[in-house]
């Protein structure tokens, strides 16, 4: 991007030689195995990458919106999968305990997340709470010096081999009157449930986290009681934004690989991309790439000047990742089209990068419900009439 710093464009060079060397050659036998890729996570701890957007004086790099997107896209353009551990540990985890942790909770959580000896994520969707999340039923009732939670906590990305999550609950009889716990695998009454086998992101672990009377010290307590929807809101579209960059990075990748199999290719006597229709396919996905890539960063740079707040934030964080989802949707699949054969199959990537692109469809927000947030933002009271 034009407004991308010296800084910025160094941070990409770094990840995309990280990529290439600690995640491109593990990932294909990854994916097969359902496996993850732990050693990546001390890598990036040593590369300063866990705690990005983290303030220096709390062991973070002190970065923002755009170096997280960055780090995201290049990433996603070798490891969908390691990708989205990474954004449950850094943007899920680690961001919101830097943003909104009291000093003891950062001083004691964020140098092990930060380093890579611990793995981070979030509790917050649950069995009958996903899209409508003010719906959950996990509750944490204050007894003494402690919290009690019963509940559990599915779709829950590094929850199979997590050890810290940031953990919302119901603290009162009111919808919005949700709190947050930070909750380890170390606390009486906390447990994981069954792994998932999935589609797509395989090498990314995904399960459930089962809260039976688990008992969480009150200093565990993120701002006050009752009071976490408006930060549960705010890294959402944090959220959003960068993983929109994961949407860029997957696409990139497809397009580059279709590109150089239409030279390579030959039929009829000729290479397939001087048939027309391989170049409408090729043409349409590099320019409906590149719009999304200029809408998700221009949507970042406003995040790190300030310029989004509100229900603003919410309205771009939403287009930029609607956006770029089904964008990288549909150019895997135009990818597996151009690649015929060959693209159906594991002798090329682009199948795993359609496989990957389609969880963004539907994580963080699914599509149908970021349209619901850009119709009330764009009508107001007429969108709900």
């Amino acid at each position: 991007m034009w407004f991308f710093s010296e800084e910025d464009r160094m941070l990409q060079e770094t990840v995309r030689q990280f990529a290439h060397s600690a995640l491109a050659p593990k990932i294909e036998k990854l994916d097969e195995e359902e496996g993850f890729n732990r050693e990546a996570f001390f890598k990036l701890g040593e590369l300063g990458l866990l705690g990005i957007t983290v303030k220096e004086e709390d062991g973070g790099a002190g970065l923002g919106a755009v170096a997280a997107t960055i780090a995201m896209e290049e990433m996603a353009a070798v490891d969908a999968s390691t990708t989205l551990s990474y954004l449950a540990h850094s943007i899920l985890c680690v961001n919101q305990i830097g943003a909104n942790g009291s000093e003891h909770q950062k001083k004691h959580y964020l140098p092990k997340l930060i380093s890579g000896e611990w793995i981070g994520g979030m509790g917050m969707s649950e069995p009958g709470a996903g899209s409508d999340a003010l719906a959950m039923t996990t509750k944490a009732v204050r007894e003494g010096d402690h919290y009690i939670v019963n509940g559990t906590k599915t779709w829950i990305t590094n929850g199979p081999i997590g050890d810290v999550f940031y953990t919302y609950a119901k603290a009162g009889p009111n919808k919005r009157d949700l709190s947050t716990v930070i909750i380890d695998r170390s606390m009486a009454g906390f447990s994981t449930g069954k792994k998932f086998k999935k589609m797509g992101m395989r090498a990314s672990p995904t399960g459930e986290l089962v809260f039976e009377n688990c008992r969480v010290p009150a200093a565990n307590l993120v701002g006050t009681e009752g009071g976490s929807v408006k930060m549960m809101m705010r890294n959402l579209d944090l959220e959003r934004l960068t993983i929109a960059g994961m949407s860029l990075g997957m696409a990139r990748a497809s397009i580059e690989v279709a590109t150089q199999y239409a030279k390579d290719r030959k039929q009829f006597g000729k290479p397939i991309g001087a048939f027309q229709q391989v170049q409408e396919r090729l043409t349409e996905a590099a320019a409906w790439y590149e719009a999304c890539r200029c809408l998700t960063y221009d949507a970042a740079k406003m995040w790190d000047m300030g310029l989004m707040v509100g229900k603003e934030a919410s309205m771009m964080a939403a287009k930029a990742k609607l956006q770029a989802a089904q964008m990288a949707t549909q150019v895997g699949l135009d990818a597996i089209q151009i690649l015929g054969g060959y693209g159906y199959t594991r002798e090329f990537p682009v199948e795993r990068y359609m496989r990957d692109a389609k969880l963004i469809e539907i994580g963080a927000g699914t599509n149908e419900v970021l349209r619901l947030i850009i119709a009330r933002q764009m009508l107001g009271e007429a969108a709900d009439a």
